[in-house]
Protein backbone atom coordinates (compact mmCIF):
# COMPACT_ATOMS: atom_id res chain seq x y z
CA UNK A 1 0.00 0.00 0.00
CA UNK A 2 1.21 3.14 -0.81
CA UNK A 3 1.41 6.21 1.85
CA UNK A 4 0.05 8.43 -0.80
CA UNK A 5 -1.71 8.19 -3.67
CA UNK A 6 -2.77 11.50 -5.11
CA UNK A 7 -4.34 11.11 -8.40
CA UNK A 8 -5.86 14.19 -10.85
CA UNK A 9 -5.59 16.40 -7.96
CA UNK A 10 -6.57 20.05 -9.19
CA UNK A 11 -6.65 23.53 -6.81
CA UNK A 12 -7.80 26.05 -9.04
CA UNK A 13 -8.31 29.67 -7.55
CA UNK A 14 -11.27 31.78 -9.86
CA UNK A 15 -11.52 30.77 -12.92
CA UNK A 16 -7.80 30.59 -14.17
CA UNK A 17 -5.27 30.20 -10.98
CA UNK A 18 -3.99 26.81 -10.59
CA UNK A 19 -2.24 25.82 -7.24
CA UNK A 20 -2.09 22.64 -8.03
CA UNK A 21 -2.76 21.35 -11.73
CA UNK A 22 -4.02 17.68 -12.68
CA UNK A 23 -0.78 16.07 -10.15
CA UNK A 24 -0.93 12.66 -10.38
CA UNK A 25 2.09 11.18 -7.57
CA UNK A 26 2.67 7.95 -5.56
CA UNK A 27 4.91 8.10 -2.17
CA UNK A 28 5.42 4.69 -1.17
CA UNK A 29 5.55 3.60 2.14
CA UNK A 30 8.86 3.23 4.10
CA UNK A 31 10.79 5.80 1.79
CA UNK A 32 11.59 8.76 2.51
CA UNK A 33 10.11 11.47 -0.72
CA UNK A 34 11.48 14.87 -1.14
CA UNK A 35 8.80 17.21 -2.50
CA UNK A 36 10.86 20.24 -4.48
CA UNK A 37 9.59 22.99 -6.00
CA UNK A 38 9.86 26.85 -6.21
CA UNK A 39 7.79 29.33 -3.55
CA UNK A 40 4.49 29.36 -5.15
CA UNK A 41 4.70 26.13 -6.86
CA UNK A 42 1.95 24.25 -5.16
CA UNK A 43 3.96 22.46 -2.60
CA UNK A 44 2.30 23.76 0.79
CA UNK A 45 -1.13 23.63 -1.03
CA UNK A 46 -0.85 20.00 -1.93
CA UNK A 47 -0.04 19.10 1.86
CA UNK A 48 -3.19 21.32 2.79
CA UNK A 49 -5.20 18.92 0.35
CA UNK A 50 -3.69 15.73 1.76
CA UNK A 51 -4.52 17.53 5.53
CA UNK A 52 -8.22 18.36 4.47
CA UNK A 53 -6.88 22.09 5.44
CA UNK A 54 -7.88 22.60 1.58
CA UNK A 55 -10.49 21.15 -0.45
CA UNK A 56 -9.30 20.03 -3.56
CA UNK A 57 -10.94 21.71 -7.07
CA UNK A 58 -10.74 17.78 -8.81
CA UNK A 59 -9.12 15.00 -7.84
CA UNK A 60 -8.59 12.30 -5.10
CA UNK A 61 -5.82 11.77 -2.25
CA UNK A 62 -5.35 8.84 -0.26
CA UNK A 63 -2.95 8.74 2.95
CA UNK A 64 -2.07 5.33 4.18
CA UNK A 65 -5.01 4.22 2.86
CA UNK A 66 -7.86 6.45 3.58
CA UNK A 67 -9.49 9.34 1.73
CA UNK A 68 -8.12 12.87 2.16
CA UNK A 69 -11.16 14.18 2.62
CA UNK A 70 -13.52 11.71 3.76
CA UNK A 71 -11.72 9.51 6.31
CA UNK A 72 -9.42 12.63 7.50
CA UNK A 73 -9.64 11.96 11.39
CA UNK A 74 -8.06 8.46 10.53
CA UNK A 75 -5.18 10.55 8.43
CA UNK A 76 -4.59 13.00 11.11
CA UNK A 77 -3.95 9.81 14.08
CA UNK A 78 -1.58 8.27 11.76
CA UNK A 79 0.43 11.18 10.64
CA UNK A 80 2.46 13.69 12.49
CA UNK A 81 3.36 16.86 11.09
CA UNK A 82 5.66 19.61 11.09
CA UNK A 83 4.00 22.35 9.06
CA UNK A 84 5.63 25.62 7.49
CA UNK A 85 3.67 27.77 9.04
CA UNK A 86 2.73 26.65 12.28
CA UNK A 87 1.79 28.55 15.88
CA UNK A 88 3.14 27.62 19.26
CA UNK A 89 1.37 28.95 22.99
CA UNK A 90 3.55 31.66 24.20
CA UNK A 91 2.96 31.12 28.14
CA UNK A 92 3.29 27.16 27.98
CA UNK A 93 6.46 25.74 28.08
CA UNK A 94 8.42 23.26 25.93
CA UNK A 95 7.15 20.31 28.27
CA UNK A 96 3.46 21.73 28.36
CA UNK A 97 3.29 22.03 24.51
CA UNK A 98 4.76 17.98 24.46
CA UNK A 99 2.12 16.60 27.20
CA UNK A 100 -1.18 18.56 25.61
CA UNK A 101 0.06 16.72 21.97
CA UNK A 102 0.48 13.90 23.96
CA UNK A 103 -2.83 14.10 25.63
CA UNK A 104 -4.36 14.84 21.67
CA UNK A 105 -3.23 12.06 20.23
CA UNK A 106 -4.12 10.00 23.04
CA UNK A 107 -0.21 8.83 23.07
CA UNK A 108 1.68 7.52 25.74
CA UNK A 109 5.11 9.22 24.72
CA UNK A 110 7.41 10.17 27.89
CA UNK A 111 7.69 13.95 26.85
CA UNK A 112 11.59 14.14 28.18
CA UNK A 113 12.21 11.65 25.81
CA UNK A 114 11.28 13.71 22.96
CA UNK A 115 12.60 17.04 24.24
CA UNK A 116 16.01 15.00 24.46
CA UNK A 117 15.25 13.28 20.71
CA UNK A 118 14.94 16.82 19.52
CA UNK A 119 17.76 18.25 21.01
CA UNK A 120 16.25 20.85 23.94
CA UNK A 121 17.31 20.20 27.32
CA UNK A 122 15.89 20.36 30.30
CA UNK A 123 16.39 24.59 31.12
CA UNK A 124 14.44 24.99 27.76
CA UNK A 125 11.97 22.41 28.88
CA UNK A 126 10.96 24.79 31.65
CA UNK A 127 10.89 28.15 29.53
CA UNK A 128 7.92 29.63 28.17
CA UNK A 129 8.06 29.02 24.19
CA UNK A 130 7.34 32.73 23.94
CA UNK A 131 10.95 33.29 25.18
CA UNK A 132 12.42 30.43 22.42
CA UNK A 133 14.25 31.73 19.59
CA UNK A 134 13.27 30.57 16.07
CA UNK A 135 15.56 27.18 16.00
CA UNK A 136 14.37 26.18 19.52
CA UNK A 137 10.35 26.83 18.59
CA UNK A 138 11.74 24.54 15.13
CA UNK A 139 12.70 21.86 17.29
CA UNK A 140 9.62 21.70 19.77
CA UNK A 141 7.11 21.70 17.11
CA UNK A 142 9.21 18.47 15.51
CA UNK A 143 9.26 17.19 18.70
CA UNK A 144 5.32 17.60 18.59
CA UNK A 145 5.21 15.84 14.79
CA UNK A 146 6.76 13.21 16.53
CA UNK A 147 4.51 12.09 18.98
CA UNK A 148 2.77 8.73 18.83
CA UNK A 149 5.53 7.55 16.49
CA UNK A 150 3.55 8.17 13.46
CA UNK A 151 3.20 6.09 10.32
CA UNK A 152 3.63 9.20 8.19
CA UNK A 153 6.10 12.16 8.61
CA UNK A 154 4.81 15.26 6.91
CA UNK A 155 8.06 17.73 6.91
CA UNK A 156 7.17 21.21 5.47
CA UNK A 157 10.75 23.05 5.50
CA UNK A 158 11.93 21.22 8.56
CA UNK A 159 15.69 23.21 8.58
CA UNK A 160 14.07 26.70 8.35
CA UNK A 161 15.99 28.86 11.26
CA UNK A 162 18.02 25.66 12.48
CA UNK A 163 21.54 25.94 12.92
CA UNK A 164 24.04 23.51 11.23
CA UNK A 165 23.44 21.03 14.92
CA UNK A 166 19.77 21.16 14.04
CA UNK A 167 19.91 20.25 10.43
CA UNK A 168 21.84 17.49 11.40
CA UNK A 169 19.46 15.94 13.52
CA UNK A 170 16.75 16.86 11.02
CA UNK A 171 18.75 14.29 9.29
CA UNK A 172 19.45 12.00 11.45
CA UNK A 173 15.33 11.54 12.84
CA UNK A 174 14.36 11.34 9.06
CA UNK A 175 16.84 8.40 8.58
CA UNK A 176 15.71 6.84 11.79
CA UNK A 177 12.12 7.22 11.40
CA UNK A 178 12.46 5.81 7.77
CA UNK A 179 14.44 2.78 8.84
CA UNK A 180 11.82 1.87 11.67
CA UNK A 181 9.35 1.34 9.12
CA UNK A 182 7.75 4.77 8.75
CA UNK A 183 7.73 7.05 5.93
CA UNK A 184 8.91 10.85 5.58
CA UNK A 185 7.48 13.85 3.00
CA UNK A 186 10.06 15.67 3.04
CA UNK A 187 9.36 19.35 1.46
CA UNK A 188 11.65 21.50 0.92
CA UNK A 189 13.50 24.45 -1.28
CA UNK A 190 17.41 23.67 0.66
CA UNK A 191 18.09 21.22 -1.85
CA UNK A 192 21.72 20.10 -0.23
CA UNK A 193 19.21 18.69 2.53
CA UNK A 194 16.52 17.23 0.24
CA UNK A 195 19.98 15.18 -1.40
CA UNK A 196 21.41 14.15 1.93
CA UNK A 197 18.48 12.26 3.12
CA UNK A 198 15.63 11.18 0.43
CA UNK A 199 14.93 8.03 -1.72
CA UNK A 200 13.21 10.02 -4.36
CA UNK A 201 12.35 13.28 -5.59
CA UNK A 202 9.31 14.79 -7.01
CA UNK A 203 10.02 18.64 -8.71
CA UNK A 204 6.74 20.72 -8.90
CA UNK A 205 6.87 23.78 -11.14
CA UNK A 206 3.72 26.03 -11.77
CA UNK A 207 1.46 22.85 -10.19
CA UNK A 208 2.71 20.35 -12.25
CA UNK A 209 4.88 17.91 -11.31
CA UNK A 210 7.65 17.83 -13.93
CA UNK A 211 10.34 15.17 -12.40
CA UNK A 212 9.92 12.30 -10.04
CA UNK A 213 12.77 9.69 -9.72
CA UNK A 214 15.88 9.12 -7.81
CA UNK A 215 18.78 11.93 -7.97
CA UNK A 216 20.57 9.00 -10.48
CA UNK A 217 17.51 8.75 -12.32
CA UNK A 218 17.25 12.36 -12.69
CA UNK A 219 20.91 12.42 -13.96
CA UNK A 220 20.30 10.26 -16.13
CA UNK A 221 17.12 11.30 -18.15
CA UNK A 222 18.86 14.69 -18.14
CA UNK A 223 21.98 13.61 -19.34
CA UNK A 224 23.69 14.78 -16.96
CA UNK A 225 25.75 12.14 -15.28
CA UNK A 226 28.85 14.15 -14.41
CA UNK A 227 31.33 17.15 -15.79
CA UNK A 228 34.84 17.05 -15.72
CA UNK A 229 36.45 20.81 -16.15
CA UNK A 230 39.59 20.69 -17.52
CA UNK A 231 42.59 23.78 -17.54
CA UNK A 232 44.92 24.09 -20.41
CA UNK A 233 47.25 26.18 -21.44
CA UNK A 234 45.41 26.88 -24.71
CA UNK A 235 42.01 25.07 -26.02
CA UNK A 236 42.76 22.03 -28.64
CA UNK A 237 42.35 23.00 -32.00
CA UNK A 238 43.15 19.39 -33.15
CA UNK A 239 40.33 17.15 -31.68
CA UNK A 240 36.84 17.61 -31.26
CA UNK A 241 35.61 16.46 -27.70
CA UNK A 242 32.09 16.37 -28.94
CA UNK A 243 32.75 13.27 -30.80
CA UNK A 244 33.84 11.13 -28.02
CA UNK A 245 31.61 8.71 -26.97
CA UNK A 246 29.40 9.09 -23.64
CA UNK A 247 30.02 13.39 -23.66
CA UNK A 248 26.62 14.67 -24.43
CA UNK A 249 27.38 18.69 -24.68
CA UNK A 250 31.25 20.87 -24.44
CA UNK A 251 31.81 24.64 -23.19
CA UNK A 252 35.17 26.19 -23.59
CA UNK A 253 35.47 29.29 -21.78
CA UNK A 254 38.85 30.63 -22.13
CA UNK A 255 41.12 27.87 -21.03
CA UNK A 256 38.90 25.86 -19.33
CA UNK A 257 36.59 23.21 -21.16
CA UNK A 258 33.76 21.82 -19.33
CA UNK A 259 32.20 18.34 -20.41
CA UNK A 260 29.37 16.87 -19.77
CA UNK A 261 29.86 12.93 -19.30
CA UNK A 262 26.71 10.60 -19.36
CA UNK A 263 29.12 7.83 -18.28
CA UNK A 264 32.09 7.53 -15.92
CA UNK A 265 34.48 6.42 -18.65
CA UNK A 266 33.47 9.37 -20.58
CA UNK A 267 35.90 11.44 -18.26
CA UNK A 268 38.88 9.75 -18.91
CA UNK A 269 38.31 9.97 -22.65
CA UNK A 270 37.75 13.71 -22.41
CA UNK A 271 41.69 13.78 -20.31
CA UNK A 272 43.01 11.67 -23.00
CA UNK A 273 41.96 13.08 -26.22
CA UNK A 274 43.45 16.10 -24.20
CA UNK A 275 46.87 14.76 -23.32
CA UNK A 276 47.57 13.43 -27.14
CA UNK A 277 46.45 17.00 -28.37
CA UNK A 278 48.79 20.00 -29.20
CA UNK A 279 47.01 21.59 -25.72
CA UNK A 280 49.13 21.63 -21.91
CA UNK A 281 46.79 20.38 -19.69
CA UNK A 282 47.33 22.36 -16.56
CA UNK A 283 44.25 21.14 -13.95
CA UNK A 284 40.99 19.31 -14.18
CA UNK A 285 38.57 18.84 -11.52
CA UNK A 286 35.59 16.30 -12.02
CA UNK A 287 31.92 16.40 -10.51
CA UNK A 288 28.70 14.72 -10.08
CA UNK A 289 25.60 16.93 -11.21
CA UNK A 290 24.02 17.75 -8.06
CA UNK A 291 20.46 18.16 -7.08
CA UNK A 292 20.51 21.70 -7.52
CA UNK A 293 22.06 21.64 -11.41
CA UNK A 294 18.81 19.02 -11.68
CA UNK A 295 16.52 20.99 -10.12
CA UNK A 296 17.58 24.74 -12.47
CA UNK A 297 17.13 22.50 -15.60
CA UNK A 298 13.62 20.61 -14.56
CA UNK A 299 12.53 23.97 -13.15
CA UNK A 300 14.49 26.52 -15.65
CA UNK A 301 15.14 24.76 -18.74
CA UNK A 302 14.67 27.56 -20.46
CA UNK A 303 17.69 29.39 -18.69
CA UNK A 304 21.09 29.77 -20.40
CA UNK A 305 23.21 26.37 -20.87
CA UNK A 306 20.39 24.84 -19.24
CA UNK A 307 19.90 21.02 -20.55
CA UNK A 308 16.26 20.39 -22.52
CA UNK A 309 14.28 18.57 -20.18
CA UNK A 310 13.23 14.74 -21.55
CA UNK A 311 9.57 15.01 -22.48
Amino acid sequence: MAAIEVEGLTKRYGHDVYAVDDLDLTVEAGEVFGFLGPNGAGKSTTIDVLLDYVRPTAGTATVLGYDAQSEADAVHDRVGVLPDGYSLYDRLTGREHLQYAIELKGADDDPDDLLRRVGLDSTAAERRAGGYSKGMSQRLALGMALVGDPELLILDEPSSGLDPDGIRDIREITRDHAAAGGTVFFSSHVLSQVEAVCDRVGILSRGRLVATDTIDGLRDALGTGATVTVTVDAPPADVDLRSIDGVSAVAVDGNEITATCTVPAAKLRVLDAIRESESELLDFEARQASLEDLFRAYVHPEADGATEVPR
